[in-house]
């Protein structure tokens, strides 16, 4: 480990610190592994049984995905808690990191429901831990007011949709030529890379990385024990009495990340080891909070909708060939990677005279309604009539909206975060995605090819007006940030 000073006063990896990269290559391997195991999930479950699915009813299972997502961004909870209160974010990166190799295994090699649960609840919970405690290391790399810190979120964001790109291609294709178990095992093997990588660059990491700001004092850990004992025997009990089932799943994830938000607001507003303004900083968090639910309620629906959507709806040949349906969802990363520099480019060019965060969040949530309208025109055109030139044009909007929002939420949690709440404001940020996800997969149960001109006009428009009236109240949020940018 080095020194946090020695750290942000690195440029070595493209004017930015040596440790961005080793952070940006975990991420691109848990992205690879994450998103190419996501790009085949719903055809796994909705497929029938001679086709090597689980033969389940369309709309649980895009519940199921979307619900599974927004579980996956609900365990930064347990992960950015474990950091700052147990083992540090570093350590806390790399235990997670192991778990999530268990369960693209666990999906690989188990059949039938019971690989299923097994190997997404340990993706699911390795994923969040490792989301969130990567995010806050690449938050210690630099100064509070390092004009480099959203350039640097941004290529760091670059990692995440390049191992996107590569996991969905990659997986989509062992699925298409050897089944759906052989497509969730390169998933695993890409995690087990990215151990590697991660484990040989540990060093370049600050020592700020392994501190734990808000130490759980010794007498309090046997009853965090038996809370945790008390919540898995209320999660199974559940399971088995039928109250939690697979086409209500999306509502409980709903339901229980609501309630999370609420409390972890609460918590964090409520102590003594805030300042006047680290308060202020957290309520001017709320509406952005709002606005990161709302984008990706419609942006997560890649997963959901639209996937359903090149499934029957689109027309994936060229010239002869057919585009293998989960590649489809990697042309939103090929589009990141393209436009990241861009962004990063820019942000830093313009330094202060950047758009504040607020007005970031504006222009992206308005751009991300505007387009779900563009599937407007396509609508009525029947089975596999929309164009797949369409859908490449209506995912590079998707893009901008993306890069003007996720790595933005992400630095400026970062910057918005109370010093003893550092990776826990982290993973609040990450409970709005989580909400959209969850989201996500109940506007799906709402979609049907008969009447998408009224769903897409509907989710769109809602998208457009929420842009607005943050626009509205950016002034008064940017009074509550005390001089965050």
């Amino acid at each position: 480990m080095s020194t946090s000073t020695e750290v942000q006063q690195d440029k070595r990896f493209f004017g930015h610190p040596r440790g961005l990269a080793n952070l940006f290559g975990v991420e691109m391997w848990e992205r690879f592994s994450y998103y190419g195991m996501l790009g085949i999930l719903p055809f796994y479950l909705y497929y029938a049984i001679d086709q090597g699915g689980l033969a389940l009813p369309k709309a649980p299972a895009l519940g199921i995905v979307g619900a599974y997502g927004g579980l996956v961004y609900l365990a930064t909870v347990l992960g950015s808690w474990v950091a700052d209160r147990l083992l540090g974010s570093e350590r806390t990166l790399f235990f997670s990191a192991v778990l999530i190799m268990v369960g693209h295994i666990s999906l690989a090699v188990i059949p039938g429901v019971a690989g299923l649960g097994v190997g997404l609840a340990c993706v699911a919970i390795g994923s969040g831990g490792l989301k969130a405690n990567a995010t806050g290391i690449v938050g210690t790399l630099y100064a509070p007011d390092d004009e480099r810190r959203d350039a640097g979120f941004t290529i760091f964001y670059m990692g995440i949709n390049l191992g996107a790109f590569v996991g969905q291609i990659l997986t989509g294709l062992v699925w298409d030529q050897a089944g759906f178990h052989f497509g969730f095992g390169l998933a695993a093997i890409g995690m087990a890379l990215g151990l590697v990588q991660y484990t040989l660059g540990r060093r370049n990491l600050p020592d700020k990385a392994n501190e734990v700001p808000n130490p759980l004092p010794s007498s309090n850990r046997l009853l965090v024990v038996a809370g945790v004992v008390v919540v898995l025997a209320l999660i199974v009990l559940l399971l088995l009495t039928g109250v939690v089932r697979a086409d209500n799943l999306a509502d409980v994830v709903l339901w229980a990340v609501g309630g999370i938000s609420i409390v972890y607001f609460a918590v964090i507003l409520s102590s003594r080891k805030i300042d006047a303004d680290e308060r202020s900083r957290v309520y001017s968090f709320i509406p952005m909070f709002i606005a990161s639910a709302a984008f990706f309620s419609l942006y997560q629906q890649i997963f959901t909708v639209l996937a359903t959507y090149a499934d029957t709806r689109l027309d994936r040949r060229i010239f002869g060939w057919e585009m293998p349906i989960p590649w489809v969802g990697s042309v939103g990363p090929v589009f990141v990677i393209l436009f990241s520099p861009l962004f990063a480019l820019l942000w830093t060019k313009l330094g202060t005279r950047q758009p504040s965060s607020p007005i970031k969040f504006v222009i992206s949530t308005i751009i991300m309604g505007v387009a779900f309208l563009l599937f407007l025109p396509f609508t009525g055109t029947g089975q596999n009539g929309t164009p797949l030139i369409a859908m490449v044009g209506v995912l590079a909007v998707f893009t901008l909206g993306e890069l003007g929002l996720s790595p933005v939420g992400l630095a400026l949690a970062t910057k918005l975060a109370p010093n003893a709440f550092r990776t826990q404001m982290v993973a609040l940020n990450f409970l709005s995605i989580s909400f959209g996800t969850a989201m996500s997969g109940k506007l799906a149960e709402f979609y049907s090819p008969e009447h998408e001109g009224a769903y897409f006009g509907t989710v769109g428009g809602v998208a457009i007006v929420i842009g607005v009236l943050l626009f509205a109240a950016s002034p008064f949020i940017r009074r509550m940030m005390k001089g965050v940018h």
